[in-house]
């Protein structure tokens, strides 16, 4: 795999993780009844979910510019 390739796979993982975080921020500020705090974290959760799913995006073309589509 590509250094690039490789290095978005990376940046993937760690928005999902970023996101799984505040996913969790969401969950135990909507269970106290703070809802404007849960929504906040539950929209930057998602915009981490955007950037994981762009960086996986950008890995398949890097690899398929170095390996050629099969």
């Amino acid at each position: 795999m590509s250094k690039k390739a490789a290095d978005h796979h990376r940046k993937a993982s760690e928005h999902h993780t970023h996101a799984a975080h505040h996913h969790g921020e969401a969950a135990k500020h909507h269970d106290t009844g703070q809802h404007e705090k849960a929504a906040h974290h539950a929209h930057t959760a998602a915009g981490h979910a955007v950037h994981a799913r762009e960086h996986s995006e950008n890995a398949r073309k890097a690899h398929t510019e170095e390996h050629g589509k099969k």
